[in-house]
This record gives structure tokens, sequence and C-alpha cells, in this order.
């Protein structure tokens, strides 16, 4: 019995899912080590494997968040001592890690522990999600019913964000914001609460400007980050300063033209792009792999965020819907700011590419959220498959009736 179990589990599973996030994974790591093996040796002195190899460490550990998150049932998450932990320790860690973090870029963002080194908004993050998505899910049975009054999440959100902004980190603290306004939404609140709590902070925050604006404005309008919005105005005013590196953005794009210059053969990355395996790698796969590996990247990826929303629209459970949304609302939002850097389209944040980019902690609980989209993906797919015919099959039974 537990094996017919098993083989309708595993026929149940979204394998072309499954396949893109892979495939997009194990291409990052390529990607990683084309782009950083000059890095390494010029910049970091280190070997031109250094990256590639802490990078391929951290995918195996991510590929067993992956299949962890795959295989345990989503709505374990959804039970009140999991919610309970993950709304208490995802303030706790922000908190921490302003008190006692590691600062580099001007932001104090990462607790280091010998060469390991994590970053708690990214944590946080996921569990916001998390959270989110059961605080609303307890309130209804089916995004269709409304959700007339449940402040509280919101007034969450915006204490999560805040203490991500003050390490700072604006561009994470943006991307939570946009996440969380995304669950709300879907969640059926009435958006006139939602405007009037909104209406309120603005005014709130107006009247105690005074107090708070002398300490707080200088940080966010410091000398550095009006140099960095005057030289995303005009990058090439700034080349030789702020505006360095998205002109070299430019000229590798430029470069790459429809099929590139061929896999490890770029230019930019001999230290005119200083961070080519992080926040800048799209550039280089445009400089080597042209417009052709642009657009596998993208392609790879709006196929996850896509997919991610028919399996939300196709859940009948609440749970399982709005943790999909906001996971697919991630991943996208995500890659738009990315990508938006690297074009110009938008100011230079410093938020990593998905699965793409180097980083240990990304790159985990990025796979991990998807596992856990996998999973709700499979059991819809096992509920709309077999439990009906099961409930139809013991009605049948019970009436006496044969199939």
């Amino acid at each position: 019995m537990e094996r017919q179990l098993w083989k309708k589990v595993l026929k149940c599973y979204d394998y072309p899912l499954v396949t893109a996030v892979v495939m997009l994974s194990l291409f990052g790591l390529i990607m990683v080590y084309s782009s950083s093996m000059v890095t390494a040796v010029i910049r970091f002195e280190v070997p031109s494997d250094y990256f590639y190899e802490r990078q391929k460490r951290w995918l195996i550990a991510a590929l067993l968040a992956f299949a962890v998150m795959a295989v345990i049932p989503y709505k374990v998450w959804r039970k009140e001592r999991w919610v309970k932990l993950v709304f208490v320790a995802s303030p706790l860690m922000l908190v921490a890690v302003a008190l006692l973090g590691h600062t580099a870029n001007n932001a104090t963002s990462w607790f280091r522990v010998g060469a390991l080194s994590v970053q708690p908004a990214e944590l946080a993050k996921l569990g916001l999600i998390l959270y989110l998505a059961a605080a609303f899910a307890n309130k209804q049975k089916r995004l269709a019913e409304p959700v007339k009054s449940n402040l509280f999440p919101i007034y969450y959100t915006l204490f999560i964000c805040f203490l991500i902004a003050i390490q700072p980190d604006f561009g994470t603290a943006a991307i939570v914001f946009f996440i969380a306004m995304c669950i709300i939404v879907s969640s059926g609140l009435r958006l006139i609460l939602l405007l009037k709590q909104l209406l309120f902070f603005t005014l709130i925050g107006a009247v105690l400007s005074p107090f708070w604006f002398p300490a707080v404005g200088e940080n966010i309008f410091s000398d550095e980050r009006m140099s960095r919005l005057y030289s995303y105005l005009d990058p090439f005013q700034y080349a030789s300063s702020d505006g360095y590196q998205l002109v070299n953005s430019y000229l590798a794009i430029g470069l790459g033209g429809l099929k590139g210059l061929g896999l490890g053969k770029g230019v930019q990355k001999y230290g005119y792009l200083p961070e080519s395996h992080t926040d800048f790698i799209m550039a280089v796969i445009a400089e080597e792999l042209g417009l052709f590996g642009v657009m596998f990247t993208l392609g790879l990826l709006s196929f996850i965020v896509l997919r991610g929303l028919w399996i939300a629209r196709r859940s009948a459970d609440a749970f399982g819907s709005l943790l999909a949304i906001g996971i697919s609302v991630m991943i996208g939002f995500q890659t738009f700011i990315n990508v938006g850097g690297v074009t110009g389209l938008i100011p230079i944040t410093g938020v990593p590419l998905p699965l793409v980019s180097y980083g240990g902690t990304s790159l985990v609980l990025m796979m991990a959220s998807l596992g856990l989209l996998v999973n709700i993906s499979m059991f819809t797919k096992y509920e709309q498959r077999y439990k009906k015919g099961e409930k139809l099959a013991a009605g049948g039974q019970k009436k006496g009736l044969t199939f």
C-alpha cells in the first residue's frame, strides 16, 4: 500500500519546474567560475577556483535543502509552533546582526564565523512569507473570501522592513516590502483598510519627522548614496568614480552582441567589473554568451515565476496559494532589481541574481523556497488527481454503485 502511495506521489511532482531550477543553479555555478577566476587572483589573491569551490559546496547544501523542502508536506509550516518560531526568530536575528554583525560595503548585514557568512535578512525574507501566508490563511479557507480586518501582519511587516533598512540595506527592505504587499493584497484584505493604514503611518512619519529625520535622513541621503543616484542619472559623467561599474556593464553588454565572445573569454571581468561574480554576473553572461545567454537565463527565471503563479492559482488551499505567490514574487522582483541595476534601468542596489550570483545564504534560502513551491505543486496535483477519485469511489461504494 505504501509503495503504491509513493508511486502516486512521485507521479505528481512538477518535473518541469524541478528541471528548470536544477538547470539554472548549475548554469549559475559555471558562470560564477567564469566570472570570478580573474577577480579571485587579481583582487583577492586567492586561487582562480576559490569562489567556484565555495559556491559548489553551497550548491550541494542548497540542493539538499531543496530536496528536504520538496518532501516535507508544506502544511506542516502552518502549525502554530512553527509560525510562532518564525514570528519571534526573524526580528531577533535582525536586531542581533545590527548589534553584533560584520560590516562590509558600509552595511552591517552579516554574521561571520570563520570563513562562513550568513545574512539574516535572507532568512527573514522567507520567514515573513511563511508568517503572512499562515496569518491570512487562518482567516479564510479560499482566497475568494474577503478578509475584513487583520492589520497586525501589516505592522509586523513594517517592523521587519525597518530592521533591514537600518543595517542599512534598502534594496532588501524594498524587496521584502513589495513581497509582503503582494501577499497582503492577494489575501483578500480590503484595500481600503490597507490604504488607510499606509496613510496613517505616512502622517505619523511626517509629524515625527523633526525627531527622526536628522539621524535617519543623514544615512539615507549620505554622500555615498547620493553619488550612486547621480551616477545612475549620468554614469558617463562619473565614469572614473561611482559610474565606473555601470559604464563597464554597458560595455560588456555591447561587446557580447548576439552570440557573445565565448565562455571564459570576457574582458570586463579583468578588474573592470569589481562585482562580476555577484551583482553584475548578468553583464558577464551578456558579454560571454551574448543575447542568447541572457535570454536563456531570463527565460528559465520567467518560467519559474510564471509556474509559481500558476501553482498558486490551481491550489485550493489559501495557505499554499499565498506561499506560492510570495515565493514567485520574491524571485521575480529580485530578478527585476538585479537586471534593472545592471542595465541602468534603476539605481544599483547590490541585490544578487537568484540562483545565478555568487552567495551562499541567498542560494540556500532560494532553493529551500523553491523546494517548498515544488511541494505545493505536488500536493495540489495529488489532491486533484487522486483524492477526488478516492472520495467518489468511497461515495459510490456506500450507495452500492460500481465504476
